[in-house]
């Protein structure tokens, strides 16, 4: 890029405006992670907001290998879906569930015979 002349100062500085806005707009979409897929990577802190327990209590059901979990050096790190894997896995059948699925293997059972 050659050096403007003093005429062309006004076009030189909406160009560097206009640069400068895009660049600051990546940076945002970067710290906010728009453009992370979803299966980004949380913090502890992040974590604990997601699956609205205490940060040590998460520490503990690390220490415990209760909870999905990566560790890279001292930190520790969570995928997104894998928290919300774990959450959905602890739902608890209705007593109508498994009072139709007992009924089920019962017939099942005494129609083979």
């Amino acid at each position: 890029m050659e050096k403007p002349t003093f005429d062309q100062l006004p076009e030189a500085i909406v160009t560097l405006y206009d640069k400068l806005l895009s660049i600051e707009k990546m940076l945002t979409d970067l710290k906010f992670g728009y453009n992370l897929p979803e299966q980004d990577l949380l913090t502890i802190q992040q974590a604990s907001e997601l699956v609205t327990l205490a940060v040590p209590t998460l520490y503990s059901k690390v220490s415990l290998k209760e909870i999905p979990f990566c560790k890279k050096g001292k930190r520790l790190y969570f995928s997104k879906s894998e928290l919300l894997k774990w959450v959905k896995s602890g739902v608890q059948e209705t007593n109508g569930n498994i009072v139709n699925g007992v009924e089920n293997k019962f017939l099942a059972i005494h129609s083979k015979k």
